[in-house]
């Protein structure tokens, strides 16, 4: 196995002539003629798509997004031939667990920004209060982590729990640790907890994972639940058919025409948010586009796609396999086909607490933080086997400022 060979201090910053190029590209747009324009169907929104792009062309300031970011205590980590770059936030009080925070897409690191300062605490809080130290990561193929080997090496989401594991131990030296996680972010914990049970103390999920959604002998509540979902998928999972079958097609025009881009993202923001009609209730502009914004920068769209190609031809997760370890599921009603039947999931996992939100979609941590925190915080504590923290652990996580 290769060695870490470096874990340093990381600075967003994106150099200016590559802002030049978007917005000149956002300039010089050619937008189609819209023959009927019939809202969200079809598609993003003509209407609010020009407007989200006028705000991104004219009056957002990435820079101004790009110091709040720099708030966070960002790092990159070397992983025998990979970058990974995270987020290590350290929790407040006295005992802390480390919970690893996964992502999907087409979200990023940002879908916990506004968790973050919910898990570590506050300084006013009861010292004996538990919190958590909190490690956000880029995936790999995502953002700041990018490409982590040759172009047609496409991570696998065992591959990445192999990756992200290697963070937690080797690159941060905790032991056991507990993840959690939503869409991507779901299976690759499921896929960790499967690997390696020993470091994993648990994990908190938002959704049960695209595996765990079939199986022999379903009851009459799961098989209505399996139609909806198939009709749902039908009705609006084009996305993903074509991040299955055409990757490299797509990937060549969003690269190329940050409206794309746009377009294609703010789509899913819109179908797997709490209102659909008021979709800035969830996200505002500035949080749409600084997640779009990170995908252009980086150039990471293909790779963030190619993810779904390689689990079909080669599934990192079967029907089969079980999540032995504790699991918490905190369902959004929402989220694609809303809340699954418990026994639907428990085929899977291991559920020891389960919570039905009052109110999200599939991005629901970014949309509920507080709510998200709470369940998350509760689910830690519960745990029957807490974490013991090393003596060093204060000294050896230390930020860097």
């Amino acid at each position: 196995m290769a060695t870490v060979t470096s874990r340093l201090p990381f600075r967003i910053g994106i150099q200016q002539q590559v802002l030049d190029d978007l917005r000149m590209r956002l300039q010089w747009a050619r937008r189609p003629r819209v023959l009927a324009k019939d809202g969200w169907q079809g598609g993003s929104d003509p209407d609010y798509l020009d407007e989200l792009i006028r705000y991104w062309r004219d009056d957002y300031d990435w820079r101004t997004n790009e110091r709040a970011l720099n708030q966070l205590t960002h790092f990159l980590a070397r992983i025998g031939d990979a970058n990974v770059h995270y987020i290590h936030e350290l929790g407040l009080g006295v005992r802390s667990i480390p919970v690893l925070l996964l992502h999907g897409w087409p979200d990023t690191f940002l879908r916990y920004r506004k968790a973050i300062p919910l898990l570590i605490g506050a300084a006013h809080e009861d010292s004996e209060a538990l919190t958590c130290d909190v490690i956000v990561p880029s995936l790999p193929g995502f953002g700041f982590t990018g490409q982590v080997g040759p172009p047609d090496d496409v991570p696998t989401i065992k591959a990445s729990a192999q990756l992200l594991h290697r963070l937690m131990t080797e690159v941060l030296s905790y032991e056991e640790y507990v993840v959690a996680g939503g869409d991507g972010g779901s299976a690759i914990a499921q896929s960790m907890a499967i690997q390696f049970p020993g470091a994993v103390i648990g994990i908190h999920l938002t959704d049960i994972g695209w595996h765990g959604n079939a199986g022999p002998a379903l009851t009459a509540i799961e098989e209505k639940y399996m139609a909806a979902a198939t009709r749902t998928f039908m009705e609006d999972g084009a996305y993903a058919a074509v991040h299955i079958s055409q990757p490299r097609a797509l990937a060549a025009s969003l690269n190329d025409s940050p409206v794309g881009l746009a377009s294609w993202i703010v789509d899913r923001f819109h179908s797997w948010c709490d209102e659909p009609r008021h979709l800035e209730h969830s996200f505002s502009k500035d949080e749409m586009l600084t997640n779009i914004t990170i995908y252009w920068v980086t150039q990471t769209i293909q790779s963030s796609i190619y993810g779904y190609l390689a689990e079909t031809r080669r599934p990192s997760l079967q029907q089969g396999d079980y999540v032995e370890r504790p699991v918490g599921l905190a369902l959004f009603p929402k989220d694609m086909a809303g809340v699954p039947p418990r026994r639907l999931a428990e085929r899977r996992l291991n559920v020891v607490r389960w919570t039905e939100m009052p109110a999200g979609g599939h991005l629901g941590a970014w949309e509920r933080p507080a709510e998200y925190a709470a369940d998350l915080k509760s689910f830690v504590t519960s745990l029957d086997d807490p974490l013991t923290l090393r003596a060093d652990h204060g000294k050896r996580a230390s930020k860097v400022i």
